[in-house]
């Protein structure tokens, strides 16, 4: 049997293990962006810049295009002012990762690389692979089939999905990195390159900037794809916050005004 002295130091004990647990503070809560961003009233966009419509960084150091317009008005909704931080494809997830900025756009599509480092909004548009070449060889590039074979020069942009596109599906097909998304347009007009396969809205509007060029069944895209904002991991709050405010301004009216301006 044990002493009543030996019990009564094992209960002084416990009494202070949990005295110390009571008295320990607690984790501090993980602050959201949704917090962050109103009070600094500064909301930190990262963007390449370089994908008509989506994002276009002008000579005279604005932004352009379907989600600089949405991001003036989501900013607004906080109360606070877009500052633009501009970035590469490569760097883009990165540069999110490393709290460089608070949301990424510019026409990201939904991956499930992409989903392991961050969350995604809500979807906003449904925009597959579409290639596009010159007008004169449209009836030859029909299918991934027809745009893999040796003759073929594929040209593709560095760290986005249109690399990643590229690499998986032209086996036979001759490569070519081209590290310049805006001039990438001008190598298949100089017929330096045969086809570039992007997003089925990136091709229909450098068809209507670039005479010669013709995107190709747009409508009927090689793989089917989704745009959306790319976000801090694991902020529930600011991704509810963000997809609530996508939904109103869908329901609305004012982002089909948006899309209108740009792609009609």
């Amino acid at each position: 049997m044990r002493s009543t002295f030996s019990i009564g130091l094992t209960l002084i004990a416990a009494a202070a293990v949990l005295s110390g647990c009571a008295m320990a503070p607690a984790a501090p809560a993980t602050v959201s962006h949704l917090d962050t961003v109103q009070k600094a009233a500064v909301l930190r966009i990262c963007t390449p810049g370089d994908y008509r419509p989506f994002s276009f960084h002008k000579a005279d150091g604005s932004f352009e295009g379907i989600d600089v317009d949405l991001m003036a008005g989501f900013s607004t909704s906080l109360g606070a002012k877009p500052e633009w931080v501009k970035t590469t494809w490569a760097n883009l997830l990165p540069d999110l990762t490393a709290g460089k900025c608070d949301i990424a756009v510019g026409g990201v599509s939904v991956t499930t690389d992409r989903q392991k480092r961050a969350f995604f909004s809500a979807p906003y548009m449904v925009n597959g692979k579409a290639p596009i070449a010159r007008c004169a060889d449209v009836a030859k590039y029909q299918s991934v089939a027809d745009i893999d074979k040796p003759s073929t020069r594929v040209i593709f942009n560095p760290g986005g999905s249109n690399e990643r596109f590229a690499r998986a599906n032209f086996k036979q097909a001759k490569l070519t990195l081209h590290g310049e998304n805006v001039t990438i347009f001008d190598e298949i007009l100089a017929n330096r390159a045969d086809v570039f396969v992007t997003e089925s809205a990136e091709a229909i509007t450098q068809q209507k900037l670039k005479p010669g060029l013709c995107a190709i069944n747009p409508e009927k895209p090689l793989q089917y794809g989704e745009m959306a904002w790319m976000l801090p991991r694991d902020d529930v709050a600011f991704k509810a916050y963000v997809d609530q405010w996508l939904h109103l301004q869908q329901a609305g009216g004012d982002f089909q005004r948006v899309m209108n301006r740009w792609l009609k």
